[in-house]
């Protein structure tokens, strides 16, 4: 490192990230935060992470990504834009959550961080480190802000002050140091409440952090078995995920279309009617999901999940 510059470095990183279209992006120094830990702990004991178990175990690793890379002095932090000008069309269709329109978004984004880290090993050939996608013991948007990349919205979703909240965060941790970027500090949600309003079954708690127990996104994501009887009419024909929260986020006004193709909505789902839908094959749904996230969802759960919304 010493015979190649911190400051040279860091530039490249930069060109390198622009390069490979991510949207925004930014460099935190690794360090724990313990700031975050009796939120974290308190929604952990009340049972809010639900059956996403994952998020129970070491909490302190989430906060510390010295305890997950050792020796990890910084942590680069990617936004991509996922929002499609394209979707559904049709009046009366179940609705599905933009993050789910296009591509699953591990196989577009993981692949571009290897690269990214690829790119630095060249550079500085004893570098170590580790990528994150959703998919790691990493607390993502807590480093999104103190990368500068934006702030913490009510509705506990990342937002941009360019892009809104449709974006996905991918990590970078690394044993090396670069140039760091200013912690986002403001809280630019000012006395808005519009997304704590609109949530269907109040999931949204007040410190910035979600009752996944209560969440439409966790229920018809994660959930097994049917979905409870009383949630149904709240769904407001949603099969499979939900932005409620993120629809009437003022900051989502700056919402542009995406530049990568893979997360736009095909045509063909765009254009899909009621009857569609009520119709769907298993070979169908193969066909037209195959590598989406709502891809990965049992046929049949869905189907049911599909009956019984537009019953409502």
């Amino acid at each position: 490192m010493e015979n190649y510059g911190k400051k040279r470095l860091t530039a490249e990183i930069r060109k390198k990230a622009s390069d490979l279209a991510f949207d925004c992006f930014g460099i935190a120094r690794a360090r724990a935060l313990s700031e975050r830990e009796p939120i974290l702990k308190k929604w952990i004991d009340e049972g809010m992470n639900d059956m996403m178990g994952y998020l129970a175990r070491e909490p302190r690793i989430r906060l510390n990504p010295a305890l997950l890379v050792p020796g990890a002095k910084s942590v680069i932090v990617t936004g991509t834009n996922y929002y499609s000008e394209n979707s559904q069309k049709k009046a009366g269709v179940p609705v599905i959550s933009r993050y789910s329109y296009g591509k699953d978004y591990h196989d577009i984004i993981i692949p571009k961080l290897r690269e990214l880290f690829n790119f630095i090993k060249s550079k500085v050939p004893d570098v170590d480190g580790r990528v994150c996608c959703d998919s790691g013991q990493v607390h993502e948007k807590a480093w999104a802000s103190e990368a500068g990349l934006g702030w913490q919205g009510r509705h506990s979703i990342l937002i941009n002050r360019d892009f809104g909240s449709y974006i996905f965060i991918g990590i970078l941790i690394l044993t090396t140091e670069l140039d760091y970027d200013e912690p986002f500090s403001e809280d630019l949600c000012g006395e808005c409440r519009l997304c704590i309003e609109a949530c269907p079954t109040g999931a949204i708690n007040n410190n910035r952090t979600i009752d996944t127990r209560k969440c439409i996104a966790n229920l018809t994501l994660y959930k097994r078995g049917p979905i409870p009887p009383e949630i149904i009419p709240k769904l407001e024909r949603r099969i499979y995920g939900c932005d409620k929260c993120q629809e009437v986020c003022p900051w989502n006004k700056r919402a542009v279309d995406s530049k990568i193709p893979e997360f736009k909505l095909p045509q063909e789902i765009a254009e899909m009617e009621p009857e569609d839908w009520l119709m769907l094959t298993k070979e169908n749904f193969q066909r037209l999901f195959s590598g989406h996230p709502i891809g990965r969802k049992d046929f049949d759960q869905l189907k049911e999940n599909i009956r019984k919304v537009m019953e409502t």
